[in-house]
């Protein structure tokens, strides 16, 4: 089995991604969607937990290379700290906003300009979170070098807002593996694999029940 069949199939088992095409979940958007997916769960779970870990070890290796790594606020700094233990490399994480008290940081830890940056993230839906992180960053004067997440919806909106801004992004898994790997592991009926297709048809669309 190959790493996002893989990464799929353990967070269907430990609830990071729950399923529900006839019941469908509502997001803080207030869109009506067949998924929810909390990667924080992952952490809960050790033998996931070192499986995601590994495979953001063999992920980081598609990107040039980099000094540091970048965790986006908050989902995405437990995974990018256990990252960079995993190449024994220094880690900083991005905040969403400057603290209002104290240094009043965005970024915390040691950056130095022209440092070469990855930056991790748990989820990418629209990519706005990872994009103001890297805009923080680059600002600081960093060099990014792409982002990596765990999953990803497969929205147009965030592909092409990556690829405007010229950064790589690469993904552990993805919503089509994921319905695929669900489908052979009887989470979803093969009833379901249409409507879960066309959810994300409407999302592009922009023709999305709230």
């Amino acid at each position: 089995m190959n790493i996002a069949a893989e990464v799929a199939k353990r967070l269907l088992q430990i609830k990071a991604i729950k399923l529900s095409p006839q019941t469908p979940f509502t997001w803080a958007s207030g869109i009506l969607s067949p998924i929810y997916c909390d990667n924080r769960i992952v952490l809960s779970h050790p033998e996931a937990r070192n499986y995601v870990k590994a495979a953001f070890a063999e992920c980081s290796k598609k990107f040039p290379k980099f000094d540091k790594i970048a965790g986006v606020a908050t989902a995405g700094i437990p995974h990018g700290a256990l990252l960079a233990d995993a190449l024994d490399m220094p880690f900083i994480y991005v905040r969403n906003k400057a603290k209002q008290h104290g240094r009043q940081n965005q970024i915390e830890g040691e950056l130095h300009k022209g440092e070469r940056v990855l930056v991790i993230e748990d989820l990418i839906s629209t990519g706005g979170s990872a994009l103001k992180a890297i805009d923080a960053l680059v600002e600081a004067g960093a060099e990014v070098v792409g982002i990596a997440a765990i999953f990803t919806y497969g929205f147009d909106k965030a592909k092409n807002a990556f690829k405007a801004a010229g950064y790589q992004m690469e993904t552990l898994s993805n919503y089509d593996i994921l319905i695929n790997e669900a489908l052979k592991t009887n989470f979803i009926a093969e009833s379901d694999v249409q409507l879960l297709k066309n959810w994300r048809k409407k999302v592009n669309s922009g023709n999305i029940k709230k």
